[in-house]
Parts: C-alpha cells; structure tokens; sequence
C-alpha cells in the first residue's frame, strides 16, 4: 500500500469515527430529551393522584403534607415503572432479566444430582408424564377455543352481530339515557318549529326566558330576528333530536317513543363503528384480500405482507421488508405481523361487551357518545391509512386514495365528529398539519379526505352564526378554567381582588354570587348554567362586548394576587382525570336514573324501574371496589394511554404517535372541559386504547423476534 493510499483510508476511518461520535452524541440527546418527557408524564400523575386526598376533603396545596408527598411518590413510582416495562417490552428485552443455571457437560443443572435425587427418580417420571399430558390437554382446549373465538371475529359483520347479541339488554331493559342536553334540544327545537309555523312567542324582554337563557348566551350575541336554535349542545344534533322528538308527539303524544328509537339506532351505530374499526385492527382486512403472486413487492403495499393462508387468517401474515425476499426484515431476520391472535381478540370483545363506560354509552343521548364512537370508527380508519403508508422499505407504495370503503369511512366519521362536537374542529385541523409533515407523500388524501370535509363544515356552521339563523356558542363556556379561579379567590380571600379588577368585571361578573356558587367539580354554577331560579352570578343579559375584552385582564390581575388559590381551582377542576383513584364525577351510569328520565319522561320512567335502579347501584358497587373498579372508570384508560403515548416517545415510533397525538389533544380537552373527571369527555381515549396497545405489540413483535434469533 502506498502512502497516498494510506492517508486515503486514515482520512476515511476519521471522517467515519467523527460521524460514528456525532451519531453517539445525538443519541444520548434523543434519550435524554424523551426520558424527560415520560418523567414529566410521570411527576403529572403523581402530583394529581397526592392531592387528591386534599380537594375530596374540600382543601387546598396549603394543607400538603408528608401523606401526600408518600402518595405522589409512590404513584410516580408506579407509573415510571409501567413505563421501564413497556420500553423493554418494545425493545425485545424481557421485562425481568432471565436467570440461567449453570449446567455440566451432560446438560443437568449444576448441584441437582446427588443420592436424594436418584432415589425420587419414578416419581418425578410419574409428575413429569401427569404434567405433560395435562399440558397437553389444556394446549388442545386453548388451541380450539382460540380457533373458535378467530372464526367467530374475522369478518366484521361477525362482530358487528356479537355486539348487538352482546347489548341486546341494553336497550331493551333500560330503552333510553339521557340529561339535561336533551331535554333543552328538545325545548329549542320545538320553540323554532313554533316560531317557524307563525306561533307568537317572547324573545326579548325582562320576564322573558328563552332557551338562550337555559345555557346564557349574552344578548350582545343575539340576534335582531328572533331565532330559538343554538349551537350550544350543536345544531345538528338538536335538529335531529328535536324533529324525531316533534314527530314522537304528533303521532303518540308524548317525546318517549322518539327518544326511544334514537337510543335504538344509536345503538346500531355503536356496533357498526365498533366493529368497522375492530375488524380492521385484528384482521387486517386490507392484507387478506390480497392474493400472493411470484413478484409480491408490486402487489402488496405497505411492508408488503403475504397471507400464510388466504382462507385462515388465524394463520398469520408474512412480512417482507426487503424486496426479493418474503418474510425477512432488512437484517435477513424472519419475522411476521400476523392478524391478532385468541388472547387479543378476546379481550378486546370482553371490553366492549361488559365495560359499563361502552354499554351505557350506545344508548346514552348526549354529544359526547356519538362522538366517541365516531372516533373509534376514524381511528380503524387512519390505522388502515398507517398500515400502507410508503416507507423507507416499501419506496413503490402508491400515494393515491386508500380502498373506497375506507375514504367513504374517514370523510363520513369526519363529519359526525364535527357536527357533534365543537372542539373536532381544532382536534381534525392539527391532526392534517401533523400528517402533511409526518407523510407527506400522501398529501392529496390529507387534504381532499381530511381538510376538505372540515373546511366545509366549519364554513357552513360560520354561516349559519353570521347570518343569525342560529345562535352560536357564548365564548365564556371556554372560559371555565379562569372561572373558577376567579370565583374560588372570591370565596376564600374576597379582600385578594385588586380593587381594579373589581372595577373591570363588575359589568360581566357578580362576584358575590361567584363565590356563593362555586363548587371545585363544576364550572357550570358559576357561568350560570342551569334552569330559571339559577343564581346570576353571569350578567349575560346586560353585558357587552366591550365589557368582555376586559376579562382577562382582569383575570390576570386577581391570578398574580393570588397564585396558590389559582393553582389550587386549576387542579382541582382536572386532576380527576390522572388520578385513578378518583371516582368520577358524572360517571355513565347517571343518565340512566336521572330526574330527567325518572320524572320528565311520560312512560319511560314505568319501564323496569327497579331494574333499572339495580342496574345503576350494582355498577356505582363494582366501581367503588379499589383496583377492580378502576377497570370501570375512563380516568384508569386515559393514564394508561398517556404511559404508552410515553413509551413511543421514548421508542422514537414517530409515525405511529402521528396517529396518535389526537388522544393527547383529548386529555387537553378534558382539562379546560367546566367539570372535573365528567367520564363523557374521556369516552373517546377508553374506546380505542385495546387497539392502541395492540399496536404497541404488534410493532414490538418483531424486534423481540429478531433478539430471539440473534441468541
């Protein structure tokens, strides 16, 4: 070798090691920077689990002690650990390390044999042979109860037929569940059909009460043709509710028999969203379609999946991430991503058939659920979308529109998420902003399948407001957080308030009855929610627009006044959503025994009434049990969620947090939501948190068989 040459190569190996150091470098930063965040996870939930005990007990961080402090430490424990095993879990790595026995030369542990030993031989032969043909046995029952249960789940009619068999009780021992919402939409809606067909009715006066006033919407806001429609529990759905309510009394004459069979066909709704997005997690529907061919990179998208056996799914699916090679990853280890096996399947239908958080809810007539339900029928959706995304591995993967079914599927889910609730807005237009980064390839589906939809129908709703047909939404229900710290400094240090902030809220806010209706759980009495005989603490009759672009200064003035108190309302009015053992709120099971239902119906109320009280005290019962009834409870999905969301963090699965970041956007929602620990507000994050975890093991099976076959 020349010296030339050898300068070559010196010059090489040190350009080699600077970029193997910078890679390094980078490394560690990435870890440092993601541990943080599953730390910061993990201090969150320990702070609302230890002061928990403080706002049940009406208190505040003043009050803190040593038992709090124990409390937040072992649950930060708790959850740090629950993180440490489910990043080794997603790295291959056991979750304990495995103790290995010394052995001799014959393969007999070391220190095993001896006189005892060679005396007790035939009757350890007689267990030995007793245990293996039990083992046997119980193999055989497993392996045909599991072929079973993956025969009657690989179609998504089949599951779709489990969940209504499987909630056939649902609605026809209990027929409905509704609140307050319902019976306001239905009030608006008749109140508009009675303005439409010339019935005269008062709108604007001192002894007036309208349905504007039920949830006030300040009068500033109205507008100067009397309207009685809303969009304060949404438009479309009050519309709906209200007109097969108004068809219910024309030819019954009552409300039950509408509201009845929207219970009915919100329960059909349920199943098919359920079983849309289920089938496609477990069976992967967009694989087994496909018929291998000699050249499978072309045919098969995505990392190119081939079925073992088109007519059994349970058999499983081989991946190919390589091209030319069928069933080997980019290392030449085998692996596989199969369709999901017994163990899977059963839990998820387990979830869906007894969690009482998803049976109430399918005939549960408030916002929230039709909601939640078409969130998980999206969520199956995208995950199909991220299941045949292009990748590094897979460059050919056509960037066009998915399967038919499936477009009509996200524009249609898309839709109902926006006409049922008013944060999807914010939730749909972030999430199209994440995937133009993450996937840019398939940009057109993004915008035609996701924007378009959201653009139309935010379009349309903002001209229904600006035209005056419908009222929308009072800007002081996003306010709930600052709400309540205003109204707790109110009333616990009234003499706090800086005598400027007096002056610029006295025209919005009665600080006097701020204080007197402030109760920590709730927003709702302070903004001066509820029915006539209300306390005005919201002077929404007389304010002005002027007046309100004061409030957060105000707002501001009286927060640096009185910093704990402030902390003290901010926590109190969410920490029930991370803190497991913190029963909720408004749990589900209230809107099937509510005044509502047991007085205001006409004929609901005579149906099993005592089955229905049982029903409810039975599920309040198991859900007080500590541990077994945090399964009940929505706040023991979303703190698990958020431990998994942390755990992809830290295994730097960016494409799949892409698809899951609208979870994190719902907690964000839950926490400026005016109550603490409502269950409605976390139905979403409890649906799909089984498919959520099963893409967690799915995306770690393969680096756990690649450890394996490196050993």
């Amino acid at each position: 070798m020349t010296l030339a040459e050898h300068r070559i190569l010196s010059h090489h190996g040190a350009e080699s090691n600077i970029d193997s150091t910078s890679h390094n470098r980078r490394t560690r930063v990435g870890d440092v920077l993601t541990w943080s965040l599953a730390v910061l996870a993990c201090l969150w939930l320990g702070l609302c689990t230890g002061i928990g005990p403080l706002y049940w007990n009406k208190q505040g961080l003043a009050q803190f002690t040593w038992v709090n402090a124990a409390y937040a430490c072992l649950t930060f424990i708790a959850t740090f650990a629950v993180i440490v095993v489910l990043v080794r879990v997603g790295e291959g790595r056991p979750i304990l390390p495995v103790l290995r026995h010394p052995r001799n030369a014959t393969g007999c542990i070391v220190g095993a044999g001896g006189p005892a030993a060679a005396a007790t031989t035939r009757r350890m032969a007689v267990r030995i042979r007793m245990a293996r043909r039990t083992r046997r046995f119980v193999d055989r029952a497993a392996r045909w109860l599991g072929r079973g249960l993956v025969a009657v789940t690989n179609r998504g009619w089949k599951i779709a037929t489990l969940l209504v068999v499987g909630w056939l009780w649902v609605p026809v021992t209990l027929l409905s569940a509704f609140g307050a919402d319902m019976r306001s939409q239905i009030r608006e809606f008749s109140w508009a059909y009675n303005q439409w067909t010339g019935v005269r009715q008062p709108y604007i006066g001192f002894f007036s009460f309208v349905p504007m006033d039920t949830y006030p919407t300040a009068h500033y806001m109205w507008p100067v043709k009397p309207t009685y429609l809303t969009d304060q529990h949404n438009i479309a759905l009050t519309v709906f509710y209200g007109s097969v309510a108004s068809v219910s009394r024309y030819f019954t004459g009552s409300n039950d028999w509408g509201i009845v069979a929207l219970s009915a066909a919100q329960c059909l709704f349920a199943a098919f969203c359920c079983a849309s997005c289920a089938h496609r997690f477990l069976n992967m529907p967009w694989r087994t379609t496909q018929r291998p061919s000699p050249n499978v990179s072309r045919l098969i998208p995505g990392e190119r999946y081939t079925p073992r056996d088109l007519t059994h799914p349970e058999y499983g699916m081989r991946r190919d991430r390589e091209a030319g090679v069928v069933g080997k990853n980019a290392r030449g280890v085998g692996t596989r991503i199969a369709p999901a096996g017994p163990f899977a399947r059963l839990v998820t239908m387990v979830f869906f058939l007894v969690c009482p958080l998803v049976i109430f809810s399918t005939i549960s007539l408030t916002k929230s659920p039709v909601f939640a339900f078409a969130f998980v029928w999206w969520f199956g959706a995208c995950y199909e979308l991220h299941m045949t995304r292009r990748t590094a591995a897979a460059p050919r993967v056509p960037a066009g529109f998915p399967r038919s079914t499936t477009t009509a599927a996200l524009v249609i889910s898309i839709c109902l998420m926006m006409l049922s609730a008013k944060y999807a807005w914010y939730l749909l237009m972030a999430q199209v902003i994440f995937l133009l980064i993450a996937d840019r390839h398939r940009w057109k589906t993004y915008l035609v399948v996701f924007a378009l939809p959201v653009l139309v129908i935010h379009i349309a709703m903002s001209l229904l407001f600006s035209t005056g047909a419908v009222l929308s939404g009072d800007p002081i229900e996003s306010r709930g957080i600052q709400l309540q710290q205003i109204a707790r400094v109110a009333k616990l240090n009234p003499n706090g308030i800086p005598s400027s902030a007096r002056t610029l809220l006295a025209p919005i806010f009665n600080l006097d009855q701020m204080a007197d209706s402030y109760f920590q759980q709730d927003a709702d009495p302070v903004k001066s929610s509820g029915i006539q005989a209300k306390k005005v603490s919201y002077r929404w009759r007389s304010v002005t627009k002027d007046d309100m672009s004061h409030f957060d200064a105000a707002w501001w003035q009286i927060v640096k006044a009185n910093p704990r108190i402030a902390t003290d309302a901010f926590l109190a009015k969410c920490f029930g959503y991370f803190d497991v053992a913190d029963e909720p709120y408004v749990p589900m099971d209230y809107y099937l025994a509510n005044d509502y239902v047991t007085h205001w119906s006409t004929w609901i109320k005579y149906w099993q009434p005592q089955w229905r009280v049982t029903v409810v005290r039975q599920t309040q019962s198991i859900g007080s049990i500590p541990v077994i009834g945090w399964l009940t409870h929505g706040n023991f999905y979303v703190i698990l969620t958020l431990l998994l969301g942390a755990a992809e963090v830290i295994e730097r699965r960016w494409n799949t947090l892409v698809w899951h970041l609208p979870l994190l956007l719902l907690m964000g929602v839950m926490i400026t939501a005016p109550a603490n620990n409502f269950e409605r507000h976390m139905l979403p994050v409890a649906f799909v948190f089984c498919f959520m975890a099963l893409t967690y093991w799915r995306e770690s099976k393969p680096r756990a068989e690649e450890r394996a076959s490196s050993r």
